[in-house]
């Protein structure tokens, strides 16, 4: 399958990491994690709940990008308030993106720069730390660089494995970082909370993650990041997305 794009082999990466969810509400923000999660929910994980993004629990989903309103089949509704019933009582399993991530997995959605004179605005902290407390949180990153995997993020908005840890009470017990796929490699966590590379995308180098990464970062013979299986691939292409949106976001 020399024709399998990168996009694809980072949809099937992050599909992966939904694999053994069991029945829990999928938060996939981005284009490659939703498209992701469908592929999960029609493959290895049958019990992954689906949302349109809005307020409807989806048996068949819209079209990417769409809500019910635009076809997909209606099987429950989520209000908003009962998202965060959902959340707090860890049924629910997130893939968020990250402006900045640590070693740790601490991760920075907020603001670059001060925080009283930050050089940029982003959108906020969010969700980012209900999501990091109370299930399992996993980031994607659509482009690796040194500027988004830094030394130390400028605001903690995501809970990271060193925090985690060192937090005195036991209301983090259920803090669980997961794994952060990008465009190059697919990173976890070694037994000490840090990031460390899992497997290399085809046609990339550990230099080449460790040049684009601002903190060492362990390689310890990383496989290639598998490729999509033939069922897959075609789900990929004709039914999920055949639209190519995920070649907008992770370009070959």
């Amino acid at each position: 399958m020399s024709d399998v794009t990168r996009a694809e082999i980072c949809v099937t990466a992050c599909a992966d990491a939904w694999r053994g969810a069991g029945e829990v509400l999928a938060h996939a923000v981005g284009t490659v994690p939703a498209i992701s999660a469908r592929l999960a929910r029609l493959t290895h994980s049958p019990d992954l709940v689906l949302t349109d993004g809005e307020a409807f629990l989806m048996s068949e989903p819209p079209p990417l990008g769409g809500t019910a309103a635009d076809g997909g089949v209606i099987e429950g509704w989520a209000p908003f308030s009962r998202i965060f019933d959902i959340l707090n009582s860890g049924r629910r399993h997130s893939m968020m993106g990250a402006s900045q991530i640590d070693r740790y997995g601490n991760q920075n959605i907020s603001l670059i720069g001060d925080w009283d004179r930050p050089t940029r605005q982003l959108i906020g902290a969010r969700g980012a730390p209900g999501n990091t407390v109370n299930h399992r949180t996993d980031y994607w990153v659509s482009r690796h660089s040194a500027k988004v995997f830094v030394e130390s993020v400028d605001v903690v908005c995501g809970v990271g494995n060193d925090r985690a840890r060192a937090h005195a009470s036991s209301s983090l017990r259920f803090h669980d970082l997961g794994v952060v796929v990008t465009n190059l490699a697919v990173l976890g966590y070694d037994a000490d909370g840090r990031l460390e590379i899992r497997s290399l995308h085809p046609g990339v180098t550990a230099e080449e993650v460790q040049a684009n990464t601002g903190f060492p970062i362990e390689c310890r013979s990383a496989p290639p990041t598998r490729p999509p299986t033939a069922e897959e691939l075609e789900l990929i292409r004709t039914v999920i997305d055949p639209k190519g949106l995920r070649d907008r976001e992770v370009r070959s």
